[in-house]
């Protein structure tokens, strides 16, 4: 069943050429600006990393990694990556990066289970970051400050598309607002995670939703989260669970919420700990990565992954991801939107 958005009057404002284009403008500058933000530097990444040492990303842990064998390992299995999480913690740590500054780097993935609609594709480009912290700044506000930062590099960006192209308006807010998924949930009980999201970033146009993971008053989680990069079950100085969150914004064009970022202050030894037994993974204590972090010997760490088809959709007014890059769709769904008036790459 399709699951496209169809959106009302929908205005084609660049041809393909001026978008390619736009791509290219927003993905030079961003990075730079971000690398700016963060004081980052840009690291090579891995398409696919060997399986069974714990570093690829489990998302909610049911996503199935594309594999292949190795021949000359042995016929060894490799899994492409769904995120960059925890090998980025690894290579700071490789690196010896200092406290204070951190690592960027384009990160390429496959996401076989991706339910495909406007904003999901098989094919994930996301700038996935890293930086080394001290244990003072595992704290709401530190993370508050680079959300803003972060945000700040959003709307710069913004501004130079439009200064480009003046058929294309502003529609970011200046200031992102802050919101914990308890309190969401508090505001809008009687609605699903995903209408939440949509009502409060309808009400303030740009929103960090913070504590992502545990499960909150109602039995649920807000959204899946691994047990083991993101800090989600920490009591932070507010007395709320969650040192980890999403940056969503309102999408005018399709008319719900949008999210550009999940991110956050990776776990310690003790929050590796606690959260791999409330998910009943202790089993993965024994893993490679998971080891690393137990012996000291990897950086507090703060981190996440933006999504750049994501941001060029946003910014240059499309309707669908598949208007930014190339990746397989249903045919039924390429059919639906070249009639729509936005034909997919």
């Amino acid at each position: 069943m399709s699951k496209l958005i169809k959106p009302i009057d929908y205005e084609r404002l660049l041809d393909t050429k001026q978008t390619e284009q736009g791509i290219k403008l927003i993905k030079d500058f961003f990075q730079a600006n971000l690398s700016t933000e963060l004081r980052l530097r840009r690291v090579t990444a891995p398409l696919f990393v060997l399986q069974g040492l714990g570093i690829n990303d489990d998302l909610n842990g049911v996503e199935r990694a594309v594999t292949f064998p190795i021949k000359d390992l042995g016929d060894a299995r490799a899994e492409v990556v769904h995120s960059l999480a925890k090998w980025k913690r690894l290579t700071l740590a490789e690196y010896g990066t200092e406290r204070g500054y951190g690592i960027y780097t384009d990160m390429n993935a496959i996401r076989a289970d991706e339910e495909l609609d406007n904003t999901h594709s098989l094919y994930v480009d996301q700038w996935d970051w890293e930086a080394v912290i001290g244990p003072e700044n595992r704290t709401v506000a530190f993370l508050k400050d680079v959300v803003r930062r972060i945000y700040a590099a959003i709307r710069r960006t913004e501004y130079l598309v439009c200064e480009t192209y003046p058929q294309i308006k502003p529609f970011l807010p200046e200031n992102i607002f802050f919101i914990h998924s308890e309190e969401l949930l508090s505001m809008y009980p009687n609605m699903t995670a995903k209408e939440r999201e949509d009502a409060i970033c309808k009400a303030y146009g740009a929103v960090f939703i913070i504590g992502i993971g545990g499960v909150l008053s109602n039995g649920e989680k807000h959204d899946g989260r691994a047990p083991d990069y993101d800090d989600w079950s920490t009591v932070a100085e507010d007395g709320r669970k969650g040192l980890n969150g999403d940056i969503l914004i309102w999408n005018p064009v399709l008319g719900r919420s949008l999210e550009l970022s999940s991110m956050g202050i990776r776990v310690d030894k003790e929050s590796l700990l606690r959260q791999l037994k409330l998910e009943h993974q202790e089993q993965r204590e024994q893993l490679f990565f998971h080891q690393q972090l137990l012996q000291d010997k990897l950086p507090l760490s703060i981190g996440g992954g933006i999504g750049q088809s994501r941001l060029c959709l946003a910014l240059l007014h499309k309707a669908h991801v598949g208007e930014i890059q190339a990746s397989i769709w249903p045919e039924t769904m390429r059919q639906e939107c070249r009639q729509l008036g936005f034909p997919l790459i």
